[in-house]
């Protein structure tokens, strides 16, 4: 009998070293941070999913660390993200790592991982008291050619901004079918968006258009203005009638913040950086193709070597599955050029 019990403990545990070491592990921490003390409400404290790779409590080994930006009304849940990331280990397109998504959702959808005076530091949060946090809580390998940043949509102007001011926080970056990158279609005066904000006296009709919710997100990042209830920020265009009025002003602040307008202001920062990749649905709409398109030929003009590429599909599909980007296209690249 007691034979019999012995053996029935090694299988166990022999199934559990297995389990652990073919899976990884999502946990759930938080993060307080200083930079994001706001006059406006918004959480200081902010929640954060970590992936760990298999083996990751058994092994004294350090790992690189993947930082993901989500998108707009986006939050830090992975929501299907850890089965394709333990198939991009499983089928050695990437070695083990860790990756970690911060919860930037605002009251106003999103963060955009900027600085604003009234609403946060959105961007010092992520790249110091996140990075930090990971460093001292995680078993990372605590070197800025260990550290990748991408993301999607919202996240992937983040990744871009973040690695253009922190080249020595984040050597590596790779964004997906970033946005916010300059100010065409619906982020400009040639199109309904500013027409209709003209028009727009209440939180609630704004929530009603998606396009007026995100020009509130830009202006509360970029352009904050305490004394301009209800939304509380200033726009660089405004309808009075068919005339359209441009604030010069506001526009440099906006521009001060849109990737393609940042180059010549960091050209060092971007010549620092290992490698830079970023890819587009070519269905995705001109809002997107257009700015990506922009921003690469910005980027080849002064002679900075990156990737780019065009593929088809939307601003959504074929991203988060096993035959999608995350695991065919985004890690690979980290595996390629993050020091392991």
């Amino acid at each position: 009998m007691k034979k019999l019990l012995l053996i029935f403990i090694f299988i166990c545990g022999f199934s559990a070293l297995s389990f652990s070491q073919t899976t990884g592990e999502i946990k759930v921490d938080s993060v307080y941070s200083s930079y994001l003390e706001n006059d406006f409400g918004e959480a200081t404290t902010r929640k954060i999913s970590v992936y760990l790779p298999p083996g990751y409590h058994e092994s004294d080994a350090r790992y690189p660390v993947i930082y993901f930006l989500h998108g707009f009304t986006g939050t830090h849940e992975m929501r299907g993200m850890k089965e394709i990331l333990d198939y991009a280990i499983e089928t050695k397109r990437i070695r083990p790592f860790i990756l970690v998504i911060p919860n930037q959702l605002t009251s106003y959808g999103g963060s955009f991982y900027s600085n604003s005076e009234y609403f946060g530091g959105w961007e010092d949060f992520t790249a110091f008291d996140l990075v930090s946090h990971l460093d001292k809580n995680y078993k990372t390998i605590a070197t800025k050619e260990s550290r990748g940043i991408t993301g999607h949509s919202m996240g992937g102007y983040g990744a871009i901004k973040l690695a253009m001011h922190h080249p020595d926080i984040f050597n590596t970056v790779y964004a997906i079918s970033p946005g916010a990158l300059t100010i065409v279609r619906e982020y400009g005066p040639n199109s309904n968006t500013f027409k209709e904000l003209s028009t727009i006296t209440t939180l609630e009709e704004l929530g009603k258009t998606y396009f007026g919710s995100v020009m509130m997100a830009f202006g509360r990042s970029w352009s904050p203005n305490p004394n301009n209830p209800p939304f509380y920020c200033d726009f660089p265009f405004e309808y009075q009638g068919e005339k359209l009025i441009v604030h010069e002003d506001v526009l440099q602040k906006w521009y001060a913040n849109m990737p393609v307008h940042m180059i010549d202001d960091n050209l060092e920062n971007l010549q620092k950086l290992k490698a830079i990749k970023m890819d587009w649905g070519r269905n995705a709409g001109d809002r997107f193709t257009i700015q990506c398109k922009m921003f690469s030929q910005r980027l080849e003009n002064v002679g900075i070597t990156h990737f780019a590429e065009e593929y088809i599909g939307t601003h959504t599909s074929g991203i988060y599955t096993k035959d999608g980007r995350i695991p065919q296209q985004v890690l690979p690249f980290f595996d390629e050029y993050l020091e392991f």
